[in-house]
């Protein structure tokens, strides 16, 4: 995997402008703040981030893929301010899930989720190496 940084390009912070990758493509839909069982446990935007985390590592794991393999990351949130409040958070349960592995990212507010009570939902590409 390589991390792209075009020469002169000031270092982004807590993602990478781009990534290229060889091997066995894992395209994880959205995943939101509920458990296995579809409940929401929380309706805190960084306990609802910790648990769409939790909930893109459990799939990835289906095929062997591990969070250091994700090569893409779009978030999409119903309220920017809620989600840079939480930045500290976030910043805190993403270390502890993923670790310190910076793929390509995305975030976009959007006006509604097809869950009303999701928050957040976050949506990963993976590349395994074969």
């Amino acid at each position: 995997m390589d991390f792209l940084q075009p020469p002169g390009w000031a270092a982004p912070k807590g993602y990478s402008n781009g990534v290229a990758a060889r091997g066995r493509t894992v395209f994880v839909s959205g995943m939101i703040g509920w458990d296995a069982q579809g409940i929401f446990h929380t309706s805190d935007f960084a306990g609802q981030v910790r648990q769409a985390l939790q909930n893109v590592v459990a799939v990835l794991a289906e095929t062997q893929a591990k969070p250091e393999h994700i090569v893409r990351m779009t978030w999409y949130v119903v309220d920017k301010r809620e989600y840079i409040g939480a930045a500290k958070e976030i910043g805190n349960a993403y270390r502890e899930i993923i670790g310190r592995h910076f793929p390509a990212m995305t975030a976009v507010q959007v006006v509604a989720l097809v869950e009303d009570q999701a928050r957040v939902e976050i949506e990963v590409t993976a590349i395994v190496p074969e």
